[in-house]
């Protein structure tokens, strides 16, 4: 982590403006009830009241995206016979910089990476993206009564994920260079030396931790997932509430389930990446009709078990939940994610 500098209430705008003179910056944005992220207009200012609607993950993981564009070619000799050309789509090498979402929405990208950029394997349109993204978050000084990062090992200062941590202090923010792509944009006039302020975050960081509470003890959830895997009665208890609308998978920063489509005009198409959704009926169908999972409480038990219990399992018992509360504020029958996994722990103990 680099020294940090001050960026002023009065030079947020400036610096927000050189930002966008060498990148595409996007900043939130109020629509409606929600808050989105857009690309910049410097006559709206960034909505930094709450934390975004949506993850900000869709620039580094669009919800569409084109992997390959193809076309068909007719030989007019063998009319039965057509020739096949491919243009692999990998993005362009445009940089952006995402200003103002919070820690945990950045912190997903760690559970992506794990996925989808390592040694042994490589999806060259996320790590293209990856590469070229910059995320400017904002550490929370309150918590939403939704929220729950200090559950699953992070905070509401949790800088992984992020290449710059601002911290809100009177007049402005004290911000943190947490990777080079973050140092380079805090090389600029409109920043200045930190000097006492460095304190003062650390006691914005302090308190709003300390304000969240003990959080509970979830190393046993893994294990207390597996367990409950086949006990219907509790997942149909579980799920009961639950609409199959699907908005919990939509708002997750952690989701990376994708599903490939293509689609033709004539003799032209393209191979499409869309982002898929575990609690939808279409998930697991099979072309046979058969599907595995047939029920909501199959499908809640997949999402709740792949981010307690299967990811962990695979990956050091790092869990694929940032605690952001998105599943649990836009819910709308009220099923809590947190609940679920205080029950299936609960109820390993009174075995």
């Amino acid at each position: 982590m680099h020294a940090g500098k001050f960026l002023s209430d009065a030079s947020l705008h400036s610096w927000l403006n050189e930002l966008a003179a060498k990148q595409t910056l996007l900043t939130p944005r109020r629509e409606g009830d929600a808050i989105v992220f857009r690309p910049y207009d410097p006559s709206i200012p960034p909505e930094l009241s709450r934390d975004a609607t949506m993850p900000p993950k869709e620039p580094v993981f669009p919800a569409c995206e084109v992997l390959a564009r193809y076309n068909y070619a007719k030989n007019p000799d063998e009319p039965a016979q057509a020739g096949l050309t491919l243009q692999e789509c990998i993005p362009p090498d445009v940089p952006t910089v995402v200003f103002g979402a919070r820690p945990c929405g950045a912190r997903g990208f760690t559970t992506f990476d794990r996925v989808y950029d390592t040694d042994n394997k490589c999806d060259p349109y996320y790590a293209a993206r990856r590469a070229c993204a910059t995320y400017v978050t904002l550490a929370c000084r309150d918590a939403g009564n939704t929220c729950f990062c200090h559950w699953v090992g992070s905070g509401p200062a949790d800088a992984a994920g992020s290449d710059v941590l601002l911290t809100p202090v009177k007049d402005g923010f004290v911000a943190e260079a947490i990777t080079e792509k973050g140092a380079a944009l805090l090389d600029s006039k409109h920043l200045s030396a930190v000097g006492k302020r460095a304190k003062e975050a650390e006691a914005v960081k302090a308190k709003a931790l300390a304000a969240m509470g003990p959080a509970p003890d979830l190393t046993g959830a893994p294990k207390a997932l597996l367990a409950a895997f086949d006990d219907m009665d509790f997942w149909t208890g579980m799920s009961a509430k639950c609409i199959s609308c699907g908005a919990c998978t939509y708002l997750c920063p952690t989701c990376y389930c994708f599903n490939i489509t293509d689609e033709m005009r004539g003799l032209g198409g393209a191979r499409i990446r869309t982002w898929d959704n575990c609690m939808l009926y279409q998930y697991t169908q099979e072309a046979s009709g058969h599907n595995p999972r047939p029920t909501k409480a199959h499908r809640l038990k997949n999402r709740v078990g792949h981010k307690f219990s299967y990811y962990p399992g695979i990956h050091g018992g790092v869990m694929a939940c940032c605690g952001c509360g998105r599943c649990i504020k836009s819910c709308p029958a009220g099923v809590d994610i947190r609940q679920i996994v205080l029950a299936a722990i609960e109820r390993a103990a009174a075995k």
